[in-house]
């Protein structure tokens, strides 16, 4: 069966064709960091306009590679939620317009979700019951997954995303955006060296960041910070451990046999590391290609919605604030 994915929750225009859930046959992105790097953030209007101008040739390039004709694919999924709603707006748009010319199938796709399918992508299939880590730039979440559509939210964050908190401390910091790269490209000059909170929260598995950011602000303000690379290593030396601590507590006490890490953040190289160096069981991580926004995950998932069952009407509309859980 082949999938053919489109994702334009945010400032990726993507589209990518996936077989049987696990083999991609492409895989393009559409990247406009460039053009809202300048303003520090994601500017919703120009974020969709930008869809606009790149979602039909992003489409026909994920046909092309991927040496597939429409007669071969047998449904179109599409992320209709969480995101900006002018964006998505766009894929959905495509998408309805593709499965109406071509006589295909539509599905709807959590984009949550589709982040945690980007780990059936790898050479090792996930093995339920799966604890899943999705942290990215709107979302640090703690789910157990029992099996393909079966989640408990055991965890979130009640404040700051931890991508929210790395691109606000890189703000502070001077160092750019997006924030995660570039506080991990900093961190490689510097050292943990600062002593910075951490809200551990015992007793839950919920997570708080603002703390953190708040901290690193303050010492900026009071003129504490001697090295900006210093300072980059030790924020995410924090963010990191926590997320690393709970997520394997929690992995334990839920009797999970593998740990996912999904979401923009998962491309953090200390993350990944400390995270499978301190795991008492197997740790699957997309490449960090897979980790950011991207169609082959929303194409894998859409996958295991098609062999349920689960199509989507031609009046399926957008939902800026879909939940999974």
């Amino acid at each position: 069966m082949k999938i053919l994915g489109i994702e334009s929750s945010c400032d990726e225009t993507a589209a990518a064709v996936v077989e049987n859930g696990r083999r991609i046959l492409s895989s393009e992105v559409a990247s406009q960091v460039e053009i809202h790097a300048r303003y520090g953030g994601v500017v919703p209007e120009v974020a969709s306009r930008q869809h606009l101008l790149a979602i039909v040739p992003v489409i026909r390039q994920a046909m092309t590679k991927a040496l597939t004709d429409w007669k071969d694919i047998d449904a179109v999924a599409v992320t209709n939620g969480p995101g900006l709603a002018g964006s998505l707006l766009v894929g959905v748009s495509a998408a309805k317009a593709v499965a109406m010319a071509r006589g295909i199938r539509l599905i709807a796709v959590n984009h949550l979700e589709a982040h945690i399918y980007a780990n059936w992508l790898g050479e090792a299939e996930p093995v339920f019951p799966l604890l899943c880590l999705i942290v990215s730039g709107g979302h640090t979440d703690l789910v157990l997954m029992r099996g393909h559509g079966d989640y408990t939210l055991l965890g979130r964050t009640l404040d700051d995303a931890a991508g929210e908190a790395f691109d606000k401390a890189s703000r502070i910091l001077g160092l750019g955006y997006p924030g995660g790269p570039a506080i991990d490209r900093a961190a490689l000059s510097g050292e943990p060296v600062i002593n910075l909170p951490r809200a551990l929260l015992p007793g839950t598995h919920n997570f708080s960041f603002s703390g953190v950011k708040t901290a690193v602000y303050r010492m900026v303000e009071e003129g504490k910070i001697d090295n900006v690379n210093d300072a980059a290593a030790s924020f995410r030396q924090a963010v990191v451990s926590v997320l690393v601590d709970k997520t394997i507590d929690a992995a334990v006490e839920c009797g999970a046999r593998q740990i996912l890490l999904s979401g923009g953040v998962a491309a953090n190289r200390l993350l990944r590391e400390q995270l499978r160096q301190q795991s008492p069981v197997p740790v699957l991580i997309p490449e960090p290609s897979l980790c950011t926004d991207n169609a082959a995950m929303t194409a894998a998932c859409g996958y295991f919605h098609a062999i349920a069952g689960r199509f989507s009407c031609p009046d399926m509309d957008v939902i800026p604030g879909l939940r999974l859980f």
